[in-house]
């Protein structure tokens, strides 16, 4: 039996991508857990019948194949131990440590029977890079930490309200989640993290010289989640607080921090006009324990934190999600899918009349039929208004996508 936390969704996409002849690419922030799917996805493998032979597996970040970051040697390695005649499931973890990758995995790809999986951790694998690196031969998996369900599946038991507070503070990682036994635990596990993904995720590969500069933004940023920025409010902000910088340099570190995962942008959305548009973005962060862990207990904006949850659960769930605008009223998401839009406001409480108030105009301003929900953490049964309805959000959070 698996020893490891089971993450269904992600899980089922390797198991439809299988076989396909498609590189599988999973992207995410560093431990995330993409090392673990590809050890459940191999014990699935085995439990049909794929025999031990048929895996060939290298991850990176282990010494033992730190020889193999030359591709020329990577490529030699793996062709000496393809299955004659069945299919050869090569997994390649971490894969940005390998200079040139794309040249071993080309060839590799063009090869009978073989299915080819690849990691990373950062977005060097969602960039324009990787699409002309491996242009059409290459479907992605992007992964977050735990959802919600998941930490609460991974969680002794305790009141559900608890459980959402250890989730925003000691964080969503599987480590911290599942082997930091106590907050003190989780926040040195999530400082190593945090420090190892400034240095080496962002600092060393876009040459920031100044990490005490980065940090600086990053701080802003973790502080006014779900705020509308752009660089030159960033830049204002932080010069007026001491912190003389430029608004070409905060535009060069909000790329980085999109790229290394640990930020998302969320650009906004004119649902009237059916248009995005390019100012005033909002940020949201991959893990709500990496802002506890160095803001600690101020600014703890309870309404714009549980905005950042949904945001991430939005992502898991397949959705490209925007900020809405609707004519002077702001929405905070509007979720896109195939099937169509899903408009959302999140409110930590909406028993005030007047906060209600606020938070239905928004929605009720919006013509069509798609599906329109207020969130929030009001304890209290579903109400329905109009055909906008109003939900408890941990319900929400625990439901299934």
């Amino acid at each position: 039996m698996s020893a490891y936390i089971l993450r269904d969704e992600y899980l089922d996409f390797l198991m439809r991508s299988a076989n396909k002849p498609i590189i599988k690419v999973v992207s995410g922030i560093r431990r995330c857990g993409k090392s673990s799917l590809l050890e459940m996805f191999k014990e699935h493998l085995l439990s049909t019948g794929v025999t031990g032979e048929q895996i060939v597996s290298v991850n990176f970040e282990e010494l033992d194949y730190e020889y193999l970051c030359d591709y020329k040697l990577l490529y030699a390695y793996v062709k000496e131990r393809l299955v004659t005649g069945k299919t050869t499931y090569i997994f390649l973890d971490e894969i940005q440590h390998v200079k040139d990758f794309e040249k071993a995995v080309d060839s590799l790809f063009i090869k009978k029977n073989v299915d080819l999986y690849i990691t990373g951790s950062n977005a060097y694998f969602m960039s324009g890079e990787l699409a002309t690196l491996l242009s059409g031969r290459y479907i992605e998996l992007q992964m977050l930490p735990f959802s919600f369900k998941e930490y609460c599946s991974a969680t002794l038991d305790k009141p559900i309200q608890e459980k959402y507070n250890d989730y925003i503070t000691r964080g969503s990682f599987p480590y911290s989640t599942v082997h930091a036994h106590t907050e003190k635990d989780a926040v040195e596990y999530l400082r190593g993290l945090y420090n190892t993904i400034l240095v080496k995720d962002i600092a060393t590969r876009y040459a920031i010289g100044d990490l005490t500069m980065l940090e600086s933004v990053i701080r802003f940023i973790f502080a006014n989640v779900g705020s509308r920025l752009s660089p030159a409010n960033i830049a204002n902000a932080m010069t007026s607080n001491g912190r003389q910088i430029n608004n070409k340099t905060v535009e060069k570190y909000l790329n980085a921090l999109v790229k290394s995962l640990m930020v998302y942008e969320a650009k906004r959305y004119n649902v009237k006009g059916k248009a995005i548009l390019k100012l005033q973005e909002k940020y949201y962060i991959a893990d709500m324990g990496l802002r506890f862990m160095l803001l600690g207990g101020k600014n703890l904006d309870v309404g714009h934190i549980l905005e950042n949850v949904v945001y991430l659960e939005l992502l898991r769930r397949g959705y490209e999600v925007y900020v809405g605008e609707v004519g002077a009223n702001e929405l905070d998401f509007v979720a896109v899918s195939e099937s169509g839009s899903l408009y959302i406001q999140v409110a930590a409480s909406v028993r005030a009349p007047e906060t209600l108030k606020r938070e239905l105009t928004s929605l009720q301003k919006i013509s069509d039929n798609y599906p329109k929900l207020i969130l929030t953490l009001d304890d209290d049964p579903d109400a329905d208004y109009d055909g906008i309805i109003r939900t408890n959000v941990l319900k929400w959070l625990l439901a299934s996508s």
